[in-house]
Order: structure tokens, then sequence, then C-alpha cells
């Protein structure tokens, strides 16, 4: 097993530096078990594509990165199922399903993110039937925190609590997710779709995944990314001009960087996603907020946060706007109903936006707004807690699966009242 601690790892994004004193990188499942029941605070890194410190054990405790781990990715085409190691990222999970003739529901809008800190969190994609990413897990592998191996399923009254479960129940070895036969997708950008008079619901229905962008200088989204199944008959989109070439989202970024666009055909796998694999996603130098709301509300919360957009836009990039259907995990965001996500691609200054960021949420708070467990928010866990309905049940499956509590962290134990 390699041990380091030399220079502390950050995020993906930089904005977060974590205080762990150790960084530790087990090569065989035996070592991970080993590491696990021997250490105190210790939690998962991932990708490192969350902005705030869930991740982070404290300085007294260890970090764990899962990518000297093997890397499995073992299809069951007969059953149309995959399991995949906890530390794989979703652009080899996507390229080897679709090499068997099978494809994910949905992805993210980067393929770069492990598959276990993606569904841990709630990550999702957009399409207003398609959940998020964890609706897909169907069996989960766990080394809890005496170093103990157990796989709790769908069959399980505990599965409700152990996807979405923001790593405090142990580290995840493998999931298996379900699988759908490949298919294909023409993506097409729209431009200029006024907010005033839209006619959201028809809007995000059109075709199997939608986003709509915006700087919010203008009550308008500059950009409309529709994502056609192939074979669905022809897109009816008639609410706004298509773009005249291939676009970023973020301005000033190259297109290049993004999936084919114009309504060429392709693949699932490379088009669902905005940004491809081998390119940074994004822009990079940036800090991200997302935050959850029944889809029922969402015009009135675009309302509420256009009435403060000259707040919002001096330290915005740009602003995504997505569906996601309801699902059944406990601490998923889009637990229980179906929802509106806002996200928002901040400036790389947290002094600038902190403060507008509280802005935000006083905005939507009468929309009992959800974020998104990987990104910056400033709700505080008390009302975190009574947005979560079986917020006592998770507590208690994490008494039960970890005892000595060796994976709460600051940011869990606020989250759970400890």
């Amino acid at each position: 097993m390699t041990t380091t601690t030399a220079a502390a790892p950050t995020n993906w994004a930089g904005n977060v530096v974590f205080s762990a004193a150790e960084l530790a990188r087990p090569a065989s499942l035996g070592e991970l078990r080993e590491t696990v029941a021997g250490a105190g605070p210790v939690r998962v890194l991932g990708s490192g594509h969350s902005f705030n410190t869930i991740a982070d054990p404290g300085p007294d405790g260890v970090l764990l990165s899962l990518d000297a781990l093997p890397a499995e990715v073992e299809v069951d085409t007969a059953a149309r199922t995959v399991r995949v190691g906890g530390g794989v990222r979703y652009a080899r999970l996507a390229r080897e399903v679709h090499a068997r003739g099978l494809a994910l529901p949905n992805m993210a809008s980067l393929p770069h993110i492990s598959v276990a800190g993606s569904v841990a969190t709630g990550t999702h994609g957009s399409g207003a039937a398609n959940g998020p990413l964890a609706s897909a897990v169907r069996e989960v592998d766990l080394v809890t925190s005496d170093g103990s191996l157990i796989r709790i399923g769908r069959d399980d009254a505990r599965f409700g609590g152990v996807v979405t479960s923001l790593g405090a129940l142990g580290v995840v070895t493998s999931l298996t997710l379900d699988l759908e036969p490949a298919f294909g997708i023409e993506q097409r950008v729209f431009t200029e779709l006024p907010l005033e008079g839209l006619d959201f619901t028809a809007v995000a229905e059109c075709a199997y995944s939608v986003s709509l962008f915006t700087s919010w200088r203008r009550p308008v989204f500059e950009q409309v990314w529709v994502k056609h199944r192939t074979g669905d008959g022809p897109l009816d989109f008639g609410w706004a001009p298509a773009a005249d070439g291939p676009v970023h989202p973020v301005p000033g970024m190259p297109a290049a960087n993004c999936t084919e666009q114009l309504g060429v055909p392709g693949p699932w796998h490379e088009r669902l996603p905005h940004f491809r694999a081998e390119f940074t996603p994004s822009s990079g130098d940036e800090i991200q907020s997302e935050y959850l709301l029944p889809r029922s509300r969402a015009l009135e919360a675009l309302h509420a946060l256009a009435a403060i957009r000259e707040a919002v836009a001096p330290v915005l990039q740009i602003s995504e706007v997505r569906t996601v259907a309801g699902d059944e995990q406990w601490l998923s965001p889009s637990y229980g109903r179906d929802s509106v996500a806002l996200h928002f691609t901040w400036v790389d200054d947290t002094a600038a936006v902190l403060p507008v960021i509280a802005r935000v949420e006083e905005a939507l708070a009468p929309f009992d707004p959800r974020p998104h467990w990987g990104k910056v928010f400033t709700v505080p866990g008390p009302v975190l807690r009574e947005r979560y309905e079986r917020h006592a049940d998770f507590a208690a499956l994490a008494d039960e699966l970890d005892p000595r509590r060796a994976f709460r962290n600051a940011f869990v134990r606020d989250f759970l009242g400890d």
C-alpha cells in the first residue's frame, strides 16, 4: 500500500485543501479492509469533483483513494447488469458497457466522475423521466468500520439508505447497476429562450434530456441543450431558434471541449454528457452550487432568481436548469418528488460568492430546496434535517453499520446532529 503524507491533496477545482494527515492508497481489498479497521476518522476521496468538505476526514484522519485498487468492470449481458469497482469513473464504464451493446439510462454532464462518489452525493443528469444516477444501482458492496465486507441489495430494507449515503456508512468497493439496450442520441442547441411566457413543462419534456443555461444577466436562457433519442420521431422545438454552430455553455470556453451537437446522431455515452472525457469539463476555475426543489414550483423559483439576478450575475459563470425524476434513496435531493435542479457555476472567489449563495438560498427557501451534497451551500444542519423525512432512519443505519463512527467527519456530523 502506498501512503502519502507530503503535499496536501485538493479537490478537482482546487478550492478545497484537505486537512487529512494521511493519504492512503490500498492496492487490494485486503489492504483496504485492514486500513479501514485500523483507522480513526476515514473518508474516501473519489474523483475529487466535490466543492465542499464532504470528503475531508479532518487533521487526525485518513483520506482514502481507491485508484490503486483493481478497476473492475464486469458486464453481464444476459442479466443486463454491470458490476463496477468503487474507483471507476463513468467515462471508462460507459465505453465498456457500450462495447457490449448496452447502456446506462443516463449520465451526468461530465463523465470524469467516479461512480461510487457520484451516487453517494445524489449526482444526476437531466430528463423529466430520468432519475438520479443512483436509480440504476441494484447492489452495493461495502467495507464497514470493523473491516467487514457486506453486500446490500434492493431486497434489503436498508437499501434506501446505502446508495446516496454521503460516505457515512463505509467504503464502497463495488456497485451493481442496471443496464438497458444501447441507444443513440441527437444533440441540438437552441438560443435566446425568454423566461417570460416560458412553458417549462413542455420544454423540459420535449426530449429525453433537456438543459437550460442562463448567465442571469438577462431574464433569458442563452442556450437550451436538447438531447433527443434517435428513433423517437422528429424533434419539435418551436420556442427558440437553433444555434448556428457548436457552442460551450460557459462563455469564452472552446466548443471543442463539448460533445457533438447540430443533431449529428451518436451513441448515448458520447451525447448525454455535455463535456468530452478527454477535455477539462466546465471551466475548471470555479465553485459550484446546486439546489433541487419540487418541479411543480420551477417557474416560481426561476422568477425568484430573476428578481435577484443583479446580485447573482457578477459572480456567475453560468447557471443550468435540469429536471430529475423522483427516487426512493433516503438522502437523495430528489427523494419522493419530481424535481427541478438549479445549478450555479460561480467564479473562483469564495469571499465574493458565499454572500451571493446566501441570497440564492434565501430566494429559494419558500420552495423547500435540498442542496446537492457535493456542492457549496450554507444551509445549516438543523434546517437540512427537516427537509429529509428519512433522516432518523438514516441516522439509525449509520449507527448500525458504523458504531464507532469512523466515517463521520464534521460535514456528516452536522447533518446527523451529533
